[in-house]
């Protein structure tokens, strides 16, 4: 009895050892393309189509093992990768992938170029071309390379300098030192201007409605100002949260639709009110008897009696005239 006991064991325990090696080992007639950069495994073996008819308990069963076999193929390929303990003896193994041969289509359409500057334009036109200089130079006064602009540059800030030129024909009495100061914040100013421009200009030229003339030469008003800060702010793709705000300007940054946020409707909400609508909707549409707007139709009808009106006043004028003019001709 031990004996026969021993045998059944060995071979229970054969039977679960060759349906481990059945589990992950899967025969194809014709061999899967695989894509290990994208974890694709495109499987061309036709699917048995009787199997395949209907729908029930047998087409998902057959379903899932296609499944489940392709899957195995695909990790068993993703095991002969080289690979690497991640974060060192006790991490995680990390297979590394090669790079991946199936184009994969894009989610969003690729973005549009951004439009050319003035000065840009301007050097294109004068066939100007853009030299490449170096960030560093070096600074005679201070024995080392520094950069050329920002912060700490070669030659460093004149307004924070120790000693200030007075120019010929300037008032002595003038303190030069707020005077670099004052000029300082005035090419700050400038530039935030040119730059708040040349995004306004480039938002007006990307999109495709038409926005109102802005002059950028120096001649606009407090509104066009306005309107180009604001159209400016939106233009980054914070809306402005982020960027540094101009003197007397409001605290929150506005909104592209310019403060009129669109609402919708949720689209699982009150099935009720839905139901009505549509039901409305369909009632007007299948009735014979029109609707009728009574503000529009009165609205209508008096412009229509004073365009009659008018048309009867202009004809009586015509008509005043041409007494009058036969009148003074008879006695000539």
């Amino acid at each position: 009895m031990a004996a026969v006991r021993v045998e059944a064991m060995l071979a229970a325990a054969e039977e679960q050892e060759a349906e481990k090696r059945r589990s992950i080992t899967v025969e194809k007639e014709l061999e899967l393309e695989y894509d290990l950069g994208n974890l694709l495994a495109t499987d061309r073996n036709p699917p048995p189509a009787a199997a395949l008819r209907g729908a029930g308990p047998r087409r998902e069963a057959l379903l899932q093992a296609l499944a489940r076999d392709n899957t195995q193929l695909l990790v068993s390929q993703l095991w002969e990768l080289p690979a690497e303990r991640a974060g060192g003896a006790g991490g995680p193994l990390v297979a590394q992938l090669p790079e991946p041969t199936f184009p994969l289509p894009r989610e969003k359409p690729p973005p549009k170029p951004r439009p050319p500057t003035r000065w840009e334009q301007f050097a294109r036109l004068k066939g100007i071309r853009r030299k490449k200089k170096t960030s560093l130079v070096w600074d005679e006064q201070a024995k080392e390379w520094r950069r050329r602009w920002g912060y700490r540059r070669a030659g460093g800030d004149p307004s924070r300098a120790w000693l200030a030129e007075v120019p010929a024909g300037a008032d002595p009495e003038e303190d030069q030192f707020a005077r670099l100061r004052r000029e300082k914040r005035e090419r700050v100013a400038r530039n935030e201007l040119n730059r708040l421009r040349n995004l306004a200009r480039a938002h007006r030229a990307g999109s495709a409605v038409p926005a109102a003339p802005l002059h950028p030469t120096g001649h606009q008003d407090r509104d066009e100002l306005r309107r180009v800060a604001r159209v400016a702010r939106v233009s980054t793709a914070s809306l402005g949260r982020f960027q540094p705000r101009l003197p007397k300007e409001p605290a929150e940054p506005p909104s592209r639709s310019g403060g009129k946020k669109r609402r919708f409707e949720p689209l699982l909400g009150n099935l009720a009110a839905e139901r009505s609508r549509q039901l409305e909707l369909l009632r007007d549409m299948g009735s014979k008897k029109p609707v009728l707007d009574i503000t529009r139709a009165v609205n209508k009808q008096l412009r229509q009696e004073e365009a009659e009106a008018a048309a009867a006043n202009k004809g009586k004028k015509q008509s005043k005239r041409g007494k009058r003019g036969r009148r003074q001709q008879r006695p000539g």
